[in-house]
């Protein structure tokens, strides 16, 4: 799964009917999924952002992070579909020139849709910049 820095919706919302405030559109499974996640990062405005997974989001990451050091807050993944509690949640950093970086409390227990990473570190250069997987 891969990170943008840029966000941008992939669904249209549609254009509201007059008067009415319903979708002009039909109401779709995927129409829905965008419409809890803008949900949800409007009720968290900076602390979320989307994936490359219309079903997940993380906690923002800083711009720049000094090798081996701990993040200011925990770093989460949300799930938005049903992941079974207890679910192993490992996340990945790399970039072209390094594809697999060395990272230190990557794997954490999914409990209620959230995985906490509590002491998540990148260590030496890690380009997490470039590519972010979470499996």
């Amino acid at each position: 799964m891969h990170l943008s820095s840029e966000v941008s919706s992939t669904t249209g919302l549609g254009h509201e009917a007059s008067g009415y405030g319903l979708p002009s559109q039909p109401l779709t499974a995927e129409l829905l999924a965008e419409r809890t996640l803008e949900g949800l990062l409007a009720d968290h405005p900076g602390e979320l952002v989307k994936t490359g997974c219309p079903h997940v989001v993380c906690t923002v990451l800083p711009p720049h992070w000094r090798s081996n050091k701990t993040l200011p807050v925990a770093f989460k993944v949300v799930a938005l579909g049903d992941v079974g509690d207890g679910t192993l949640v490992t996340v990945r950093a790399g970039n072209d020139e390094n594809c697999s970086a060395e990272l230190r409390n990557c794997t954490a227990v999914m409990k209620n849709q959230v995985a906490k990473f509590n002491d998540l570190r990148f260590v030496g250069r890690s380009g997490r910049g470039t590519k972010f997987i979470i499996t």
